[in-house]
C-alpha cells in the first residue's frame, strides 16, 4: 500500500483504532499523576524530559511495529525465534505485569466515577469493569475497542486542550527550555520513569498486534504501519505536552498543588469548582482506555501458548477484566503487586526491543527485508535508556522488600 493510496473505511478504522489503543494504553491514572507532579517540581524544564522521551519512543516504538507487521509474529513469537524460550517467559512477565498494572486502572476508574458522580470508588470499579466486558462480549470486540478508544482519546485530547489554552501558560519559556532546561542531570530520572509508563511492558505491542490480528503485514503495508506508529507516538505527545502546558500554567503562578491529587487540585485551579469534575471525566477516560488496552495486549500474548487462547480470545480477555476488577474490590490496591509489576515492565521492554532489534538483521526471521540504519540507532538508544529503567525499577523492589 503506497503512501498516497486512498484508505478504505475499515482501514482508517484500522488506523486510528491502532493509533488510539497505544496511546490510550499509554495516557493512564500514572500517567495523569506523573506528568503533573514532575511539572510542578521542574516546571518549564520538563518540557526537555517530554521531548526525550518522545525521540526515545520513536526508537522503541518504530523498530518493534516494522519488525513484527514485516514477519507478521507477534512479539512473543520473534522473540522466540531469536533466543528459544524467551517469547514464552516475556509473555508471562508481560501477563503478570499487565494482571498488577489493571487493577491500578480500575482503582482509576473508579475513582473518575466517584469524582464525577460521587459513587463509591468500588462501585465505580465494578461499572468500569462491566462496561469492558460488554466491549468484548461481542463478535466484533475488536472493532467497538475501535470506536471507544478514539471517541475517548480524542475527548481526553479536546479537554486537555481547552485547559491549556485557558491557563494561558508561558509557552515562549517552555519552548526555550524544551532544548535547554536549567538542570538536565536532574531530569534523568522523570525522562526514565515517563518512557517506562508510554513504552513499558505490554504497551509498546498493543498497536502492532492490533494490525497483526487485521493481517495488516508484510513489506508492501509498512508505509501504513510507519504512519500508525508516529501518529500514535505524536498522540501521546501531544497529551503529556498539552497537560505539561495546562499545569504549568497554573503552577507558574505560585499556587501549591494538593499533595493527595495533584492533577484534580490543578484542575480546579483552572476551571474552579468544576475542575475536579472535569478531571474524573479526563481520569475515567485515560483508565477505561487503559483498562481495554491492558486486557486486550495482554490477551494476545497468552495465544502463543495453546490454540484455545486465540479461539476464545475474547473470553480471556474477560476474564482478565473480571479478575483485575475483583482483586481491587476485594483486596484493593496492593501496591506491592504494583511495584513488582513496575519492575517487570522495566526489564522487559530492553529484553525485547534487543530481540527485535537482533531479528532485524536476521534473514532467517524478516527475509529480504532491510530494516534502516537510524530506525536500529535509535532503537539502542532506546534499550540503554529503559535499561537504566529497568535497574531503577529493581532498586525500588529491592527497597520495598527490604521495609
Amino acid at each position: 500500500m503506497e503512501n498516497n493510496t486512498k484508505l478504505t473505511a475499515g482501514q482508517r478504522r484500522l488506523l486510528f483504532g491502532a493509533i488510539f489503543l497505544m496511546a490510550t494504553s499509554a495516557i493512564g491514572p500514572a500517567f495523569l499523576t506523573q506528568t503533573t507532579v514532575f511539572t510542578e517540581k521542574f516546571l518549564a524544564s520538563f518540557a526537555f524530559a517530554i521531548l526525550v522521551s518522545i525521540i526515545i519512543d520513536i526508537g522503541a516504538q518504530l523498530n518493534i511495529w516494522r519488525v513484527l507487521t514485516v514477519t507478521g509474529k507477534r512479539g512473543q513469537d520473534v522473540a522466540n525465534e531469536v533466543v528459544k524460550g524467551l517469547g514464552t517467559v516475556i509473555s508471562i512477565l508481560i501477563v503478570l505485569g499487565g494482571l498488577a498494572f489493571n487493577i491500578g486502572n480500575v482503582a482509576g476508574a473508579g475513582l473518575g466515577f466517584n469524582a464525577l458522580f460521587g459513587l463509591d470508588v468500588k462501585i465505580g470499579a465494578v461499572i468500569t469493569g462491566l462496561l469492558a466486558i460488554i466491549i468484548f462480549s461481542s463478535k466484533s470486540g475488536a472493532k467497538v475497542m475501535d470506536v471507544i478508544t478514539q471517541i475517548l482519546g480524542a475527548l481526553m485530547l479536546v479537554i486537555v486542550g481547552i485547559v491549556m489554552i485557558k491557563v494561558n501558560p508561558p509557552y515562549a519559556e517552555a519552548a526555550y527550555r524544551m532544548v535547554a532546561p536549567e538542570n538536565p542531570a536532574a531530569l534523568v530520572m522523570p525522562i526514565i520513569t515517563i518512557v517506562g509508563g508510554t513504552v513499558g511492558g505490554y504497551i509498546t505491542f498493543a498497536g502492532a498486534h492490533r494490525l497483526i490480528e487485521d493481517g495488516m503485514v508484510g513489506q508492501k503495508n509498512l508505509p501504513f504501519v510507519t504512519r500508525a506508529a508516529n501518529l500514535g507516538i505524536l498522540t501521546t505527545g501531544f497529551m503529556r505536552l498539552f497537560l505539561f502546558l495546562a499545569v504549568l500554567g497554573v503552577v507558574a503562578t505560585g499556587v501549591k498543588l494538593n499533595a493527595d491529587n495533584p492533577p484534580a487540585s490543578a484542575f480546579q485551579y483552572a476551571l474552579g469548582d468544576i475542575g475536579p469534575k472535569i478531571f474524573g471525566l479526563v481520569l475515567l477516560a485515560a483508565a477505561l482506555t487503559s483498562v481495554i488496552g491492558a486486557a486486550y495486549t495482554s490477551a494476545s500474548f497468552l495465544k502463543g501458548f495453546h490454540p484455545v487462547f486465540s479461539k476464545y480470545n475474547n473470553i480471556v480477555i474477560i476474564c482478565f477484566i473480571v479478575f483485575s476488577t475483583i482483586v481491587f474490590v476485594f483486596i484493593g490496591k496492593p501496591v506491592k503487586l504494583l511495584i513488582l509489576a513496575g519492575a517487570f515492565n522495566g526489564l522487559i521492554l530492553p529484553v525485547t526491543l534487543t530481540a527485535i532489534l537482533i531479528a532485524s538483521r536476521k534473514k532467517s526471521i524478516v527475509g529480504d527485508y532491510k530494516h534502516p540504519t537510524w530506525m536500529l540507532v535509535f532503537g539502542v538508544i532506546a534499550v540503554l535508556v529503559t535499561l537504566g529503567a529497568g535497574v531503577l525499577s529493581i532498586q525500588s523492589l529491592l527497597d520495598l522488600w527490604n521495609q
